[in-house]
């Protein structure tokens, strides 16, 4: 090879190797012997394709795979939660399968919430739309009637559920104690609840408030007893 081509990286002509490449051996330090890899024989496995393995009997434990895989569906017996079975209080029947104080705490305060906020907000829509003039600009008289809308709704919406939410708890601990549920209960828990309402205005309030509550009470006892007891 010339100067030429060190310097222009001409490659060799490839040369003939003089000695064979040698086969790997392996040594075994126990017996000081030394084998031949192609004398070394593995055994596989004669399963073809994943199929067959998974239909091959006994290659796998369903029950180690899932704890009730040995279960008798036809003689398997569900359990029964306490709190699922509806309450068996004579009176206790009402617009919606109640459970017990719970459900009808949760469902008495949310729809009588619901029910004050949407009348609150037809009241302010009803009081903004008329505190302007006919004449006056559109902006105006819908900016007066949102005004109304938040101040009434929220404001009827709240006092409503705080009330439905002393009553429902008095009612359900009166109905605990007593075993039933009637219109002494309802009538009993809505002066409390009203009474209590309205405890920091003083005694004519309070009064008031729980007369109200009761009167709305009373008439709801009586219309579930017509329509739901049977």
């Amino acid at each position: 090879m010339g100067v030429w081509d060190v310097f222009t990286g001409a490659k060799q002509p490839a040369q003939p190797s003089s000695s064979s490449t040698a086969e790997p051996m392996l040594h075994d330090p126990a017996s000081g012997n030394t084998t031949s890899n192609s004398n070394i024989t593995f055994s596989t496995p004669s399963t073809e394709d994943v199929g067959s393995f998974l239909t091959t009997p006994g290659a796998f434990d369903p029950a180690a795979l899932h704890p009730l895989a040995g279960l008798n569906q036809d003689t398997l017996d569900y359990l029964s939660l306490d709190d699922s079975a509806l309450s068996d209080l004579p009176g206790g029947r009402s617009v919606l399968p109640s459970r017990g104080w719970s459900d009808d705490l949760c469902y008495g305060t949310g729809v009588t919430y619901l029910a004050a906020l949407s009348l609150g907000g037809a009241w302010g829509l009803a009081e903004g739309l008329n505190r302007l003039p006919s004449t006056a600009p559109p902006k105006l008289r819908i900016n007066s009637a949102l005004n109304a809308i938040t101040r009434r709704g929220p404001f009827l919406g709240n006092s409503a559920g705080v009330v439905a939410l002393l009553y429902n708890g008095v009612n359900s601990t009166l109905g605990y104690y007593r075993g039933q549920h009637d219109s002494f209960n309802s009538v009993a828990a809505g002066a409390i609840s009203g009474a209590v309402f309205r405890s920091t205005r003083g005694i004519r309030p309070m009064v008031i408030s729980g007369g109200i509550v009761a009167s709305v009470a009373g008439s709801w006892a009586l219309t579930r007893k017509l329509v739901f007891d049977e």
